[in-house]
């Protein structure tokens, strides 16, 4: 008798779950996550909503990446988020905590690349920076001890006397991730080069505290997860160095100008081929289960691919276009609701 009432309400919590995920399809689709990516998002909602009539609006949310991949973790059903937008790879923890909550299968969308494109007021001094030096000037111990860099020219004699200012997003965002992987680590090495052995030793927090901790004695501001906050705090203080997505950066050209990182400027081409230090993925996560119940989520995500080619609409509003294998992937993994690799998450 228990086993029968066991197995029922097996089959009735299954059945539920299944009219759950069924009940997704009249509403809207919604995406949470990263700021570099949403505008990207919001243009294809547009596109969406004008390419034919009586489609609903889709609700787009700004978050950052961190929160945004919370939030689309949180369950499957009609109450949860049915895509993420990410400006750095989904990590292995967060995917575990999809997988705790019942979010099932997760497709893994890469969009196209962007560029960590650290911004100057065309009113500004005109710095050409390292990655060694802003190592340098950002860690919170750089070479093992805390930071007491107040200048340029304290970590670089060759740069100006003035005070180290650097605005960016929070610990929640996919850009500082990015800037931390891309700029931060790599400078590190090359400035102290024990940071090697520290790297391989079975105990990452020497690492993490010497190579990858940003400093909070207000050499790094953080401005929140909305980039054209950046951009404004760049008009008010053009000693300024802002740290931002390269859209936003090619959106606001009348005011801005990128600020060279090992010698190369942050442009489409020098993105697109590699060129510039800081090039990165932008990815969207999107659930299977969703996927198969919203007819619109599907549409929406195929007007997507339609618009990231080069040349399309979103490489008109700053995305750099992915090679053409990993588009067409893209395109394949959402036809056919392909799993992600989870042996590749970080």
């Amino acid at each position: 008798m228990l086993a029968r009432f066991g197995l029922l309400a097996l089959a009735t919590f299954t059945l539920a779950s299944c009219d759950a995920i069924s009940a997704i399809s009249p509403r809207e689709v919604r995406v949470v996550g990263s700021s570099t990516v949403y505008p990207f998002t919001k243009e294809v909602a547009a596109a969406f909503v004008e390419a034919k009539k009586g489609r609903r609006t889709p609700v787009i949310e700004s978050t950052g990446t961190g929160a945004g991949i919370t939030r689309f973790c949180e369950g499957a059903g009609p109450a949860f988020a049915d895509i993420a937008n990410a400006s750095r790879r989904m990590r292995r923890t967060e995917f575990d905590k999809c997988k705790a909550n019942g979010v099932g299968d997760i497709i893994e969308v890469p969009i196209g690349l962007d560029g960590i494109a650290l911004a100057e007021s065309n009113a500004g001094p005109k710095l050409k920076l390292t990655r060694r030096d802003l190592y340098l000037a950002l860690a919170a111990n750089p070479m093992g001890k805390p930071n007491t860099a107040k200048l340029w020219k304290d970590v670089n004699p060759a740069l100006p006397a003035i005070p180290i200012l650097v605005m960016g997003p929070p610990s929640t965002s996919g850009t500082r991730d990015a800037f931390v992987e891309l700029v931060l680590e790599p400078g590190c090495l090359e400035a102290m080069p024990a940071a090697k052995d520290l790297k391989t030793a079975g105990d990452p927090a020497p690492f993490e505290n010497a190579c990858r901790r940003i400093r909070t004695d207000g050499a790094y501001a953080e401005k929140g997860e909305d980039d054209t906050l950046i951009v404004h705090g760049l008009s008010e203080n053009p000693n300024a160095i802002g740290l931002i997505g390269y859209s936003y950066l090619d959106a606001n050209r009348s005011r801005l100008h990128g600020v060279p990182l090992d010698g190369v400027t942050p442009t489409y081409d020098d993105i697109a081929s590699g060129k510039y230090p800081g090039v990165r993925s932008l990815y969207l996560y999107v659930k299977a289960k969703h996927l198969k119940a919203m007819p619109e989520l599907k549409e929406f995500l195929a007007l997507y691919t339609r618009m990231w080619a080069p040349g399309g609409e979103l490489t008109k509003h700053g995305l750099i276009a992915a090679p053409q294998k990993v588009r067409d992937r893209s395109a394949e993994a959402i036809q056919l609701a392909l799993p992600l690799d989870t042996t590749a998450l970080p």
